[in-house]
């Protein structure tokens, strides 16, 4: 059983499958199952002994100069001609200063200038051709893998595996096994006792650390003592975190077999690890970077959904359904860039332009840095604002990505069916999740009910996934399109849209990372955790009046007030909401927890908002409380009108960062702010609106946003039945057919 393995039979086998058949290139591979694109075989290492690594510049010298002098013999003879015999020591010295200051990312990507001489350090597969001599420098990268790596030069503590490149350190791993009774955990608590301080963990230096046993792998891209925060890099198993278990081997063996492959690593370093620069409160620059390193199952799908566009070419649609927590920007991110050079096996561009339907400006922004870093060239990203014109510009200008929102979308399919010869690929990020009072205040109209009850049956708009999917069905199949879909949770139509048909007749995504999964690795909270209605909150606060413990407070006699004899009142509902919230829920996340209130419609909404900051005042809790609704409201009973801007006292575009300062801890909401809406002080939600299905699991989903000081999150519902909005979840829970 590889669980009783000593650690030392499992470096030897990890170790053994990297030196596997030397040095091979991905070109040369045929192997079944198909690797995904940027996977080769396994193997393709050199084995060093931990003599050969340089403590104090953190390096291998002789792979380093090696890899020079066979890749670049002319800059290296002009290096001679200025520095004679002491060539190989200035240049060590000046690459351990370049990777000091800039990291080892940077230097593998960007080489390095000596006395006037420029050095690649790495060769990557072009996105076109593989002419004879890139081939030949291609196959001149040299991996190798060092075990039990001495690193330090104040002690002879040593790591249990390092892979390096070209003599440039990549990656460290701890290694567990059961039979010491150690597992991934200890290899974890290992590296937080390590000193960051070291050179080989300064921030930079190496590209991620790696924790393994033989059943589970975490990484982690920079030490901070016990700060760090290391990743699950885990396939998943029936829908939730983990493994599949194994007969024979590990279950583990999948990163040393392909992720490690040769050719992995290469495909890892040029298409997808990068830096984005730290920021602390306010979003304000600290002047630090943070390496990005894909989490398993983003590399999976993207390079799953590469290779299937680079096999098969335009006219495709693809779903890929990734929970909240997924890390959803990142992964577009990265497809984007990629499918923007993506070359067939004719040399021909498989799509002309790649244009991404979104409503986040945080996407936008981590588009332009992911791309501009991968493809060191500016001005590849356009974001259309206006229209068809601008649109049309882009294109012509061939602007590699385009960015849109969701409103532009009939412009954009428009544009697309003016160049029938031009072939496109359409990611489309989460549908639905657009804030739907932003997204559609201007069709709406002032509404004017005679009561609360007619407010309740107001037409809500389509929304704009209905929108988006009506306009692709009009246009059909356009074989010089290729579409994305991006989304957490699908709705029947837009599976049937963008699934894979299975020969049942049912659709379903081509790649999934499941609400589990994102619960069971902690990325999201489980918003059903602590759910209750409002029937069973009675029930446990009436079982708690003849506990002598309990303390009767005016939560109690509001309880009692509500269940006989003000049952259906705004008042009453509100007045138990905050009085929960003052007792049991503001002193979360150190003081700074927030609730939202969801209301059934807008004219709700305004009296919810109304009656909740009267009730505050005379409680004098010094809680702020904001709504949000989209329009104009016209109160039947006063006569009066009301805006989110005008009951706020601020713009309705700053609602959102209004909500984010410290005294603010109520949003009142009426279909805005339901869906997209990310806060992760967000801990309690106070449901007084039916819901179901996809609605129910997207608005209750507001609260799982997780945050180093929040641990659960609560939904104390008064219009819904548990076990329907357990049914709503479960559709999503895992996938969606």
């Amino acid at each position: 059983m590889p669980g009783h393995v000593s650690e030392a039979q499992f470096e030897k086998d990890i170790e053994a499958v990297l030196l596997r058949g030397g040095p091979g290139g991905a070109e040369d591979v045929v192997r079944e199952p198909q690797p995904a694109y940027g996977e080769g075989r396994p193997g393709g290492y050199h084995q060093r002994k931990p003599e050969a690594y340089d403590r104090g510049h953190c390096l291998i010298p002789d792979d380093l100069i090696a890899f020079v002098q066979a890749t670049q013999p002319k800059e290296w003879k002009k290096l001679e001609a200025l520095h004679g015999k002491d060539t190989r020591r200035e240049f060590i010295r000046r690459i351990a200063r370049d990777v000091k200051k800039r990291g080892t990312l940077h230097a593998l990507r960007e080489g390095l200038k000596v006395s006037g001489t420029r050095f690649d350090l790495a060769y990557f597969r072009p996105s076109s051709g593989l002419n004879e001599e890139h081939r030949r420098r291609y196959r001149a990268n040299i991996s190798s893998v060092v075990r039990q790596l001495k690193y330090s030069q104040a002690n002879e503590n040593s790591l249990d595996l390092a892979l390096f490149l070209n003599g440039l350190p990549l990656f460290t791993a701890e290694l567990k096994t059961q039979l010491t009774g150690q597992t991934v955990r200890n290899a974890i608590a290992q590296y937080k006792r390590r000193d960051p301080k070291e050179p080989v963990f300064r921030s930079g230096v190496c590209l991620a650390h790696f924790a393994v046993d033989p059943d589970y792998v975490y990484f982690t891209t920079g030490l901070k003592g016990r700060k760090t925060r290391f990743f699950p890099f885990n396939q998943g198993w029936t829908g939730g975190a983990g493994n599949p278990p194994v007969q024979e081997g590990y279950a583990t063996a999948y990163l040393w077999e392909r992720i490690w492959a040769r050719d992995s690593v290469l495909n890892l370093i040029q298409h997808f690890i990068h830096e984005v620069p730290e920021t602390g409160p306010k979003d304000q620059a600290t002047g630090r970077k943070t390496l990005i390193f894909p989490r398993y199952h983003q590399l999976d799908s993207v390079r799953r959904l590469i290779r299937d566009a680079k096999r098969t070419g335009p006219g495709h649609r693809y779903l890929i359904q990734h929970s909240a927590g997924s890390g959803k920007s990142y992964s577009i991110a990265w497809l984007a860039h990629q499918l923007s050079v993506l070359h067939d096996e004719s040399d021909e561009r498989v799509f002309d332009s790649i244009i991404v339907i979104t409503d986040r400006r945080v996407l936008d922004k981590q588009l332009q840095q992911t791309i501009r870093q991968l493809e060191k060239t500016r001005g590849v990203v356009a974001n259309i604002q206006e229209g068809a014109r601008e649109l049309q510009q882009a294109l012509e200008s061939e602007k590699n990505v385009i960015v849109s929102t969701l409103q532009k979308f009939p412009y954009i399919t428009e544009a697309i069916g003016r160049l029938p010869g031009t072939s496109f690929a359409v990611i489309i990020d989460e549908a639905h999740s657009s804030q739907s009072g932003e997204m559609t205040k201007s069709l709406k109209k002032v509404l004017s009910v005679d009561s609360l009850e007619e407010a309740e049956e107001e037409d809500q708009i389509e929304d704009i996934e209905d929108q988006l999917i009506a306009e692709m069905k009009a246009r059909g199949p356009q074989p010089n399109v290729s579409s994305f879909a991006f989304t957490a949770t699908p709705k029947n139509k837009t599976l049937e849209l963008f699934g894979t048909k299975q020969p049942d007749g049912t659709f379903q995504p081509f790649d999934i990372y499941s609400m589990r999964q994102a619960i069971e690795e902690k990325f999201i909270l489980d918003v059903l955790e602590n759910y209750t209605t409002y029937q069973t909150y009675w029930k446990l606060l009436k079982k708690t009046e003849n506990d002598p413990a309990y303390d009767k407070q005016k939560a109690a006699r509001l309880l009692a007030a509500f269940a006989g004899l003000h049952e259906h009142t705004i008042r009453k509902k509100l007045e138990i909401m905050v009085e929960h919230f003052h007792q049991n829920v503001q002193h979360r996340i150190k003081g700074r927890a927030k609730a939202m209130i969801v209301t059934r419609s807008r004219l709700h909404a305004v009296r919810y908002a109304l009656a909740l900051k009267s009730y505050l005042r005379e409680r004098e809790l010094g809680y702020g409380a904001l709504v949000a609704f989209s329009g104009t409201v016209r109160d039947p009973d006063s006569g009066l009108e009301y805006t989110e801007s005008q009951m706020n006292g601020l713009p309705d575009t700053q609602t959102k960062q209004a909500f984010e300062r410290p005294d603010q801890r109520f949003l009142v909401v009426a279909n805005k702010f339901q869906t997209g809406f990310d806060q992760p002080l967000l801990h309690t939600m106070y449901v007084d609106k039916k819901l179901g299905g996809v609605n129910a699991v997207q608005t209750l989903s507001r609260l799982n946003r997780t945050h180093p000081d929040k641990d659960e999150c609560m939904v104390l519902d008064f219009a819904n039945e548990a076990a329907a909005i357990k049914a709503s979840f479960e559709d999503y829970y895992e996938r969606t057919l």
